[in-house]
């Protein structure tokens, strides 16, 4: 019985908060024209920012209430009367799902989110990841995960804008795992049957496709270029924002992810990997930072303990590791 799995609660109410948020998300997007993008007006992310993690942080309170949560908002802007208009239209799109909620509880919902320190079981919850793709109608994910004594042990990666599978025109989708339980997907609509997803099986790293960052800042284009030279890939770059890029090598649409170091000193933050590395792991995959350590989440808020992050199908990252050096990618980065 499924009911039998360890954490399968948690998976459950993990799935069905982010499937909450996305449909939020959704709705504001929808609603995005094209004199907000002209204007490069940020001002629908940041509603569905908020209102997304309000979502969440509500639903786990509720499920979970001794739990923590990591999270990447605090409601401490929107408190400010100059942001008055934005706190009302956030509380507008949470009542659409919970129809008596005031300004105080949307408030006090993202506030829950507000733990910064390890503990020995938290969340962690990226309610919008991949803000400029959101706001081009392109990929954003929302990522939650669950921490227990520093190892991610369930994760939910909702894409409302990914097709359910490669080439499919229906979109929006929740990829979903557990430590040691492997990594299904379900469609974002609901509810539908849960069907396993696994890596590529590609053994010829000269063939491998790989994903990388829309954005420049978030990785280094060059680097990867330089990379992929040393390894003999010659397939072009598929750029897409946000965890979308873990779900995409976790279906094995693409083999490998690279998100390289852009600046000395820069650490990579805990929501912003946890849940898509645990579903590429558990897909079949291996993820390390560049030098091939393990991810380490038991330093609280930041993978102080990492630089970059290497995502691939498993077949060929020792390869990938040694590029890396090759091309001194890391080395001054710390």
């Amino acid at each position: 019985m499924e009911e039998n799995i360890p954490y399968h609660h948690e998976r459950s109410v993990a799935v069905a908060a982010v499937r909450e948020a996305a449909r939020l998300c959704r709705a504001v997007q929808a609603g995005i024209s094209p004199d907000v993008i002209q204007k490069k007006d940020r001002s629908p992310v940041t509603v569905a920012d908020y209102g997304s993690q309000a979502l969440v942080c509500r639903m786990l309170a509720e499920a979970f209430p001794e739990d923590p949560v990591i999270a990447e908002e605090d409601a401490a802007a929107l408190r400010r009367p100059e942001n008055a208009a934005t706190l009302e239209k956030v509380v507008g799109h949470v009542r659409a799902f919970h129809p008596a909620a005031g300004a105080e509880d949307v408030l006090a919902w993202i506030d829950h989110g507000g733990a910064q320190e390890h503990s020995a079981r938290f969340w962690t919850l990226d309610p919008i990841d991949g803000t400029k793709g959101f706001l081009r109608g392109e990929q954003y994910a929302i990522a939650l995960a669950l921490i227990i004594d520093g190892e991610v042990t369930v994760a939910a990666l909702a894409c409302p804008n990914l097709p359910v599978e490669p080439g499919a025109v229906e979109r929006g989708v929740v990829y979903a795992a557990i430590r040691g339980q492997g990594t299904v997907r379900v469609p974002l609509a609901g509810p539908g049957a849960m069907v396993p997803v696994h890596v590529s099986t590609l053994e010829d790293v000269t063939q491998a496709r790989f994903c990388e960052s829309v954005e420049s800042g978030h990785s280094s284009h060059d680097d990867a270029a330089r990379v992929a030279e040393v390894l003999g890939i010659t397939a072009e770059p598929v750029r897409l924002d946000s965890q979308a890029k873990y779900a995409v090598v976790a279906r094995g649409e693409a083999d490998i992810y690279m998100r390289l170091p852009t600046r000395p000193g820069y650490v990579e933050k805990i929501w912003d990997h946890a849940a898509g590395m645990l579903v590429v792991t558990e897909a079949g995959g291996m993820a390390t930072d560049v030098f091939g350590a393990p991810l380490d989440f038991s330093r609280g808020y930041r993978l102080e303990k990492n630089t970059g992050v290497i995502i691939s199908n498993g077949r060929f990252h020792d390869r990938i590791i040694a590029a890396l050096e090759a091309v001194g990618v890391g080395r001054t980065a710390g």
